[in-house]
């Protein structure tokens, strides 16, 4: 099928729940606006709709002998194909290996390394904690600087490799920030791992759904070795990921998990696992989220990621502009970033704001640390005093630190820009009126308005009704 190139009028038209409206406790019903994109992006109709007629050709996958299973192994392996297309991935080189989600990739990278005593991982300062916590319990962490801005220290970085030569095996690095939106040059990064003998390994999360990827053959300096990303965050939210990476990485050693389909032989004394990417795909896989992934990335691969990317930047700097406007109003990171903008309002704790924008705008945002707690309290200036607002049965004694995260994507307008700039101009304006009408949960560290029955969250779902 030829490439229909993108409209954001067009493409809005094929995402699921665009339309939806919420109550809001002013009264009535609000068009639901949602800039939480970053946590996880709606489906696509198409997508839903080809899911749903591969659903009665669903089966298991591998050494089926009946039809359906047959044509679903089909499907699951042409899977690959896509997602290694999507990034320009080699497939005489790298493997292609489904997963829940970025997290449980990177855990399986951290096992599948092979790590010795005194081998290092250097990482960023500016990491999510799922590309840092799984390298702890595996080599020697190191982290890079950042500057003023919390942008990646280029410099420290190749300091910080001289330094450790030969000892560091891999650098870990986002190729754009969860927290910020920063985009990290992940080729420069790459040609620097390489010169010190160091594998580069990209978490892919807010980088993949936002700007295109080339992974380049592994005879350019500047290739990536491996990739994480997650389907929720690209449109395809089923519950799959996958890591990208040489398919000699996997074949050494046993895989973390084992069991049905990951071997070729067993014997009382002897397993012979089966090649990869099967013997890291342990038990029966996530067919309908690999389909949900793939069908996905052929859709957007239509709609042009080139221009999508170049619409989401437009947008991007049209929200920045217009919260510059706003007195009080801080936005943290520096360009150039992905369509992810956190920011705090002076004198308004940054999880009142989201309420607020909850309740009564039905817009959706992200309050808090977003996972990357360290790198938060940089921004702040609050460093690892973060926990002071805890007593000693952790329950909060105070709003914990963090901040308001609004995360664009190529759906969102600028009429929906508007309205979250009007919304905060008038949270600014009355921020003693709202400080009143809700209240602090020091349990679950959020504000609820005062006058709220929490049944309401089941108003509207009707037949649908979920919760």
């Amino acid at each position: 099928m030829g490439r229909a190139g993108f409209s954001v009028r067009d493409f809005r038209r094929q995402v699921v729940g665009v339309d939806l409206k919420v109550p809001s406790i002013n009264g009535g019903r609000v068009n639901y606006i949602n800039f939480d994109n970053a946590a996880s992006t709606p489906a696509l109709r198409p997508v839903v709709e080809s899911l749903n007629h591969h659903l009665k050709w669903y089966s298991g996958v591998h050494r089926g002998t009946g039809y359906k299973s047959l044509v679903s192994t089909r499907e699951y392996n042409r899977s690959r194909e896509a997602v290694a297309d999507f990034v320009k991935a080699d497939p005489a080189h790298a493997v292609v290996i489904f997963l829940k989600n970025t997290t449980e990739a990177i855990n399986k990278l951290s096992y599948r390394l092979g790590f010795k005593a005194g081998d290092q991982v250097l990482a960023t300062a500016m990491e999510h904690h799922s590309n840092d916590l799984p390298w702890r319990s595996q080599a020697r962490i190191n982290y890079a600087g950042l500057d003023e801005k919390g942008r990646l220290d280029m410099a420290d970085l190749e300091e910080k490799l001289k330094k450790s030569y030969p000892r560091t095996r891999l650098v870990a690095v986002c190729g754009a920030s969860n927290v910020t939106g920063h985009l990290n040059d992940i080729h420069q990064i790459a040609a620097l791992a390489h010169e010190y003998h160091a594998r580069l390994l990209v978490d892919g999360a807010q980088l993949v759904p936002h700007h295109p990827v080339d992974m380049k053959s592994p005879a350019d300096p500047a290739h990536i070795d491996y990739l994480a990303f997650s389907s929720h965050k690209i449109y395809a939210p089923y519950g799959s990921g996958v890591l990208i990476g040489p398919r000699e990485t996997f074949e050494r050693g046993a895989p973390e998990y084992s069991g049905g389909g990951t071997i070729r032989a067993v014997y009382s004394d002897t397993v012979y696992w089966a090649d990869a990417p099967e013997k890291e795909e342990a038990g029966s896989p996530n067919v309908m989220g690999a389909l949900g992934l793939a069908a996905t990335l052929r859709f957007l691969q239509r709609m042009d990621p080139g221009q999508m990317c170049t619409y989401e930047e437009s947008l991007t700097e049209y929200a920045l502009q217009k919260l510059g406007e706003i007195r009080g109003l801080t936005v943290y990171g520096a360009g150039p970033r992905v369509a992810v903008i956190s920011f705090n309002l002076a004198g308004v704790p940054h999880s009142l704001v989201g309420a607020i924008l909850c309740y009564e705008a039905g817009i959706g945002v992200r309050t808090g640390c977003f996972c990357a707690q360290p790198y938060v309290r940089y921004l702040l200036g609050e460093r690892d005093q973060y926990f002071e607002c805890l007593n000693n049965s952790g329950v909060c004694r105070q709003p914990l630190p963090g901040m308001v995260r609004i995360s664009l994507a190529a759906y969102n307008t600028r009429v929906e820009v508007d309205c979250l700039v009007g919304w905060l101009k008038r949270i600014s304006g009355k921020r003693q009126d709202y400080i009143r009408r809700y209240r602090y949960d020091s349990i679950n560290d959020e504000y609820m308005p005062r006058e709220f029955d929490v049944s309401r969250l089941n108003s509207g779902l009707g037949k649908g009704r979920l919760l």
